[in-house]
């Protein structure tokens, strides 16, 4: 579901950039969870909130109501890990972002497929 989602400022997919592993992916349908930890190409890159706030619409999108989404940050591998992880996990701040035209349009770029 995720790794066609397009890099913000890559003409590439997050798969092709590493950005998403199928190693880092955990689905536990039991108990209705889904994990991503996503790796951005750089320590300091100013989209990883971007990137996360994208493959969790893609999943929120996608997936039955039932599931939790979980989309962090690799450990250790961006400088603002904690920041990023806070905001994606907190419903009301990935609410209002939506909410925001401007960025919503970003994300919808992301999202929408590459015509060949």
């Amino acid at each position: 579901m995720i790794r066609s989602i397009n890099d913000p400022e890559h003409p590439l997919s997050l798969e092709e950039l590493n950005v998403v592993e199928q190693i880092r992916v955990k689905v536990n349908d039991a108990e209705s969870i889904v994990g991503i930890e996503f790796t951005p190409t750089i320590p300091h890159c100013s989209m990883a909130t971007l990137i996360g706030l994208s493959i969790k619409v893609k999943l929120l999108r996608s997936l039955p109501n039932r599931f939790k989404i979980d989309v962090h940050i690799t450990p250790g591998t961006h400088a603002s890990e904690d920041a990023v992880n806070k905001q994606l996990a907190d419903k009301e701040r990935v609410a209002a972002a939506l909410e925001n035209s401007s960025l919503l349009e970003v994300v919808n770029q992301c999202l929408s497929t590459k015509s060949s």
